[in-house]
């Protein structure tokens, strides 16, 4: 996918506590820069201010996959990009993209596959509309399917 293909993308710095012996981001660190760019999307989407109390809709994180392109070094600025990719009846395809700060120089990509849930059931349940809705007015495009 093209950078600009995304709508919405978060800066972040990489610590001294991401990077492994070898003076890189740690693998297992792609999967928190994931975490970071969903909040920072929901937020900007606008899924706190429909729940402020955040009693808003629980997903769980049902597959992850990341591909790791190039290697992100300590202290570089790097910008996390994420899109709304598809929306199931009761799942959220997220994708992600992570390059450097204002640069189109893909260094990892991945999907998150999340199924929203009922807590009090734990089991899988239709993602809400308004859900829905606010994704596909942010993204400017349809997402069921």
């Amino acid at each position: 996918m093209a950078r600009s293909d995304f709508r919405f993308f978060t800066t972040t710095r990489v610590r001294y506590a991401e990077i492994d012996g070898q003076k890189v981001v740690f693998n297992s660190r792609y999967l928190e820069y994931f975490d970071i760019g969903v909040t920072e999307y929901w937020r900007a989407t606008g899924v706190h201010a429909l729940y402020p109390d955040h009693e808003g809709p629980e997903f769980h994180v049902a597959r992850s996959e990341i591909n790791y392109r190039a290697p992100i070094l300590f202290d570089e600025e790097i910008d996390i990009c994420v899109r709304a990719q598809r929306v199931g009846r009761t799942s959220l395809v997220l994708a992600f993209e992570i390059h450097g700060a204002g640069r189109d120089d893909l260094r990892a990509d991945g999907v998150l596959i999340d199924v929203h849930v009922a807590e009090a059931q734990g089991a899988p349940t239709a993602v809400p509309d308004s859900l829905v809705t606010l994704f596909e007015q942010f993204e400017g495009r349809a997402l069921r399917g």
